[in-house]
């Protein structure tokens, strides 16, 4: 059986290569490559060294940081799957994430048994979240049913496609020329619709059901 390949880019050496040895003891994957930030992956991709099956991507790096590397995947590698690990778990750094083509979130702190699910699920689905992230977007309804986004109005949708931006809530009362309260009620309104928790979990809710597209 042909084995996952993996690409791990982390400027922290030792927790690379302890994660190396973590996915190097899984059966159907191995490592191709450590480096340290995002640039050093742009000169793997111009050596025309084999594209892994999967990026084990860290944020936090000099030279070139993750928002920037998937900035750059996105234009020139948009097929390439990448899963973000990571400590930074704040929504603006996650929807960022997001948005520039991330198809996994996870805290560094994962169990082991759930990284090589992610991992899989990545790989074979497209799309893997865990921890804070998963706890945004479990709710009552099927996450799936597309009649939720049937019930906005015209402007719910409008602060919808700003709220997956990187604007900020008073950005947006700004956009929308309402006061931060009204967006305020907006978002509670939005959220209860739509069933999910914060905007993170909104975010992905718009890309998983394709309700337009978060660039």
């Amino acid at each position: 059986m042909k084995k996952k390949t993996i690409v791990i880019v982390d400027d922290h050496l030792l927790f690379a290569q302890s994660l190396e040895s973590l996915v190097s003891q899984l059966e159907d994957y191995e490592v191709l490559a450590i480096l340290k930030n995002g640039k050093e992956l742009t000169q793997y991709y111009l050596h025309k060294r084999k594209t892994p099956d999967l990026i084990l991507l860290d944020v936090k790096m000099p030279v070139m940081d993750g928002i920037q590397t998937m900035q750059w995947l996105k234009e020139n590698k948009p097929d390439q799957k990448v899963l973000a690990l990571t400590m930074e778990d704040d929504e603006e750094t996650i929807i960022k994430m997001l948005r520039a083509g991330a198809k996994g979130y996870l805290l560094k702190d994962i169990h082991p048994e759930n990284f090589e699910f992610a991992m899989k699920m990545v790989i074979e689905q497209g799309f893997y979240y865990s921890g804070k992230i998963e706890s945004a977007l479990r709710h009552s309804g099927n996450y799936e049913d597309k009649n939720f986004h049937e019930k906005l109005t015209e402007r719910e949708w409008e602060f919808l496609k700003l709220a997956c931006s990187e604007l900020t809530y008073r950005d947006i009362a700004k956009e929308m020329n309402l006061s931060p309260k009204t967006i305020e009620n907006y978002r509670e309104t939005v959220f209860k619709k739509l069933q999910v928790k914060t905007r993170v979990g909104l975010v992905i809710y718009c890309m998983k059901n394709k309700l337009f597209k978060v660039e």
